[in-house]
């Protein structure tokens, strides 16, 4: 599906470059219009709710990607598991569940109910996407998902209820945008679960310059699963 043009945002995001080098947050307010949204990642920055009422916009100097120029890390044992048949995977087939499931954590979750209503708009439209893990019961057990601009794609949460489930979903979605052509993973924050999937911290000045060079490509979001 090529993404629906949308309006134009109320809003102006501050460059992040100008940013404080130790600070994430670059600004707080706005709404939750899916234009806003889209502007925001536009400019580096993504929205971390702490409530329905107050948003800070995010731009974490370093920035967490995973290099599409080579494959995936993968363990021997997550290459068995790939192999092993346990798990189906979809594309943009259960979106509302993915990010529903997302919000299952026990430290509490950013996902409130104006940002899902956001996030679904932009499914909608053709700019966020999920990826799903089924096991041989055709439960949902793993995914994630994300937005997609250009040649960039921006990861925003993922899921599991099975083991290695959400390992799975991430390896198989990198292998799908390099096949894309994609040119940017975008995994928001280091993290030593991502580090151990291959994800590596970048300074934001360089994110940045990635990033401009991605989203001005033309590139189509994976419709079939590997």
């Amino acid at each position: 599906m090529t993404p629906q043009p949308l309006p134009p945002s109320r809003y102006r995001f501050p460059n992040p470059e100008t940013a404080d080098s130790e600070e994430a947050i670059v600004c707080t307010g706005g709404d939750f219009a899916p234009s806003t949204v889209l502007e925001a990642y536009r400019n580096g920055i993504f929205p971390w709710p702490v409530d329905e009422t107050f948003t800070p916009w995010c731009s974490p100097n370093p920035r967490a990607i995973f290099p599409l120029d080579g494959p995936a890390h993968c363990s021997r044992s997550l290459r068995r598991t790939m192999r092993s048949g346990r798990f189906r995977i979809t594309l943009d087939t259960a979106f509302d569940a993915v990010v529903e499931q997302c919000t299952h954590r026990d430290e509490g979750t950013w996902i409130t109910k104006r940002y899902r209503t956001c996030y679904r708009a932009l499914h909608k439209a053709g700019w966020a996407h999920s990826i799903e893990v089924w096991n041989d019961a055709d439960a949902l057990v793993g995914g994630l998902y994300g937005i997609a601009i250009g040649a960039m794609f921006a990861g925003e949460s993922m899921f599991h209820t099975a083991t290695d489930a959400s390992k799975v979903a991430f390896v198989r979605l990198s292998e799908l945008l390099r096949g894309a052509g994609y040119e940017l993973f975008d995994a928001q924050v280091p993290t030593p679960h991502l580090e151990s999937l291959g994800c590596v911290p970048v300074a934001r000045t360089q994110f940045l310059k990635q990033l401009r060079h991605a989203i001005a490509l033309s590139r189509e979001f994976p419709t079939t699963s590997p």
